[in-house]
C-alpha cells in the first residue's frame, strides 16, 4: 500500500487541527514589516499580523519558501516512512512558491517521487485542494492516483469573497486615496472571485449585508457540494455566514482565517466562501 504524503504552504489558510488530523505539511511563506521578517505560523500569528497591520503605513511585503525550506519538507516525509510526496502550491499566477517548491522536487528527483500541483487557487481554496488530497491518501491511493484527485478538485473549486475595505488597495498604490474614501463613505463592498488562478474583480455590493448575501446566493447556484468552506479576516459575522450556509452544506463547513499571505492583499474585515462542486 502507498504512503504518499501531502504537502501546501501557508497561503492555504487551514485551521492547524485540520491539517494535523490528515498529515497535511505546511511549509510557510514569510513577511515581512520593514527591515523585519517574519516566518508566518512560527513567528507570527494572524492576531499579531494584524496589530502590525494597523500601526504600519504602508502594507507588509509576502515572500516564497526558498526551495530549501521544501526540500527539507520533503526528505523530513520521507525519514518519516513516506515513499512519495504530492505538493499543492498556491496558484502561480499569484506567488513564486510553485517555483521554489518544483526546484526543491528537482533536487529529490533521484532519491524519491514528488509530484507539484498548481491549485489555481488560494486560502480555503487551495487548503480544500490540499485536504482532497490527503484523503486520497488516506484511501490507499498511489502518487498518480492522489495527483489526480487533487488537479480534479482544482478544477472543481470556486472561491468568492467579499472585501469590507479598500484600505490595503490603497496602501499597495491599486486604488487612489479619494477613490478608497468615496468607497468608504458609499459603503461599497467589492466582491472578487479566484478565476483561471487570479484574483479578479467580481462585481460590488452596496452594504456588507448585501455582500454576505450575495455570498450566499453563490453557494446555493452552484447546486450540490462536495465541500463547504468560508474564510475569514478577523471579522465577528462570520458566525452568521456560517448558519446561513449550514442547510447547503455537504457535511461539516471547514472555517479558516485569512492569514498574513491573504491578509495582506485583502484586508482585515474580508470574508468568503470555497465550494467543490461534484465531478460532472
Amino acid at each position: 500500500m502507498s504512503n504518499v504524503r501531502v504537502v501546501t504552504d501557508s497561503a492555504c489558510d487551514l485551521p492547524q487541527e485540520l491539517a494535523d488530523e490528515l498529515g497535511i505539511v505546511i511549509v510557510p511563506l514569510s513577511i515581512r514589516f520593514g527591515d523585519t521578517e517574519f516566518i508566518d505560523r512560527e513567528q507570527l500569528t494572524t492576531a499579531d499580523f494584524w496589530r502590525r497591520s494597523d500601526a504600519s503605513p504602508t502594507l507588509p511585503e509576502t515572500a516564497a519558501p526558498p526551495p530549501g525550506a521544501f526540500e527539507a519538507a520533503y526528505r523530513a516525509l520521507v525519514a518519516q516512512g513516506a515513499d512519495a510526496i504530492c505538493v499543492v502550491s498556491l496558484s502561480s499566477e499569484l506567488s513564486a512558491t510553485m517555483q521554489s517548491a518544483q526546484l526543491a522536487a528537482n533536487a529529490v528527483r533521484e532519491e524519491f517521487p514528488v509530484e507539484v500541483v498548481d491549485s489555481r487557487s488560494a486560502t480555503i481554496g487551495e487548503g480544500m485542494i490540499a485536504v482532497a488530497a490527503a484523503r486520497a491518501a488516506r484511501e490507499g491511493l498511489d502518487l498518480a492516483g492522489v495527483v489526480a484527485r487533487a488537479r480534479s478538485a482544482a478544477a472543481r473549486t470556486h472561491v468568492w469573497g467579499a472585501l469590507d475595505t479598500l484600505e490595503n488597495l490603497r496602501k499597495g498604490g491599486r486604488i487612489g486615496g479619494a477613490k478608497a474614501m468615496l468607497a468608504s463613505v458609499l459603503s461599497i463592498k467589492p466582491i472578487i472571485e479566484v478565476r483561471e488562478g487570479r484574483v479578479e474583480e467580481g462585481g460590488k455590493q452596496r452594504t456588507r449585508s448585501k455582500a454576505l448575501a450575495f455570498l450566499v446566493d453563490k453557494v446555493r447556484e452552484a447546486g450540490p457540494l462536495e465541500a463547504l468552506a468560508v474564510m475569514h479576516a478577523d471579522t465577528n459575522d462570520v458566525g452568521e455566514l456560517v448558519a446561513r450556509l449550514q442547510a447547503m452544506a455537504p457535511g461539516d463547513i471547514v472555517v479558516g482565517d485569512i492569514g498574513p499571505v491573504v491578509g495582506a492583499h485583502t484586508g482585515r474585515g474580508t470574508i468568503g466562501v470555497v465550494f467543490q462542486v461534484p465531478e460532472r
